[in-house]
């Protein structure tokens, strides 16, 4: 019985996290749908500027990469994936950019 109901509990919780996971991933990309990026980003293609997944995989494992990540999208850059510059977002507010690409460095 106790196993039964542990099990059952196990499973509770990992439903529920799956859930919370696939609600930060839909925001991540409703905020970058709402803020402009995927004007310039696929999220697997090239458009302007690098396809999300590219960015993930030049990123993965780095642990500033969010913090970079976070302050390139804010103030703009150039240089990194080409010559044609990233405008600055200063509109976008920290925890949309939070969200935004914690979304990004987790696709694969």
């Amino acid at each position: 019985m106790m196993n039964k109901l542990m099990m059952t509990a196990a499973s509770a919780a990992l439903l529920l996290m799956s859930g919370l996971a696939s609600a930060d991933e839909s925001a991540g990309m409703a905020l970058a749908q709402k803020n402009a990026c995927l004007s310039c980003h696929g999220v697997d293609k090239k458009i302007v500027g690098p396809a999300y997944e590219d960015v993930a995989k030049k990123y993965k494992g780095d642990k500033g990469a969010k913090a970079k990540l976070m302050a390139k999208v804010k103030a703009g850059g150039k240089g990194v994936w080409g010559e044609i510059p990233m405008p600055p977002n200063p509109q976008v507010s920290a925890a949309d950019l939070d969200k935004i690409v914690t979304w990004i460095l987790a696709l694969k």
